[in-house]
């Protein structure tokens, strides 16, 4: 996908998991772990919708490239994704790939199938909420938001 930004703030966007409850419904809050700018090591505590304190999910940045590549660990009770995000500068502004690997854990196990046919519809979404928040013009409104070090919470 392309997003008509620049290569360095769809990267910060998405590397700093305190943005995405502003362009994903599904996640309700989210919060930097500890101190320092984002980077390698960097972790954050996301919370869904509608799910509590039991579907909490811990998320650290295991590779950082800035403004090319990141991926990232999840962790929760019930789910286990691996993920890498690629940005690359292109004439209409930034190429956005993405590449998940999702996998249910303890009793949730047995909805694998509907996983994997729901998954990949929920990330598409997700990565079209980043598009619409990034060419929407909210992101000069929350300036200070995204980027190495900021705070990005709403």
């Amino acid at each position: 996908m392309t997003i008509a930004a620049p290569v360095g703030e769809v990267f910060d966007m998405v590397a700093d998991e305190r943005n995405e409850p502003r362009y994903n419904p599904r996640i309700v809050r989210a919060e930097m772990v500890g101190e320092g700018p984002v980077g390698l090591g960097s972790r954050f505590v996301a919370a869904p919708r509608g799910m509590g304190a039991k579907g909490e999910m811990t998320m650290e940045l295991v590779e950082y490239d800035r403004p090319h590549h990141v991926r990232t660990e999840v962790r929760s009770p019930y789910l286990q994704v691996e993920g890498t995000v690629t940005c690359a500068q292109t004439d209409g502004g930034t190429r956005l790939r993405w590449d998940w690997d999702m996998r249910l854990l303890g009793p949730m196990r047995v909805l694998s199938p509907v996983l994997a046919v729901i998954g990949p519809r929920w990330e598409r979404r997700n990565w079209m909420g980043l598009k619409e928040y990034m060419e929407s013009g909210r992101r000069v409104e929350s300036e200070g938001g995204a980027g190495p070090g900021r705070r990005g919470i709403p």
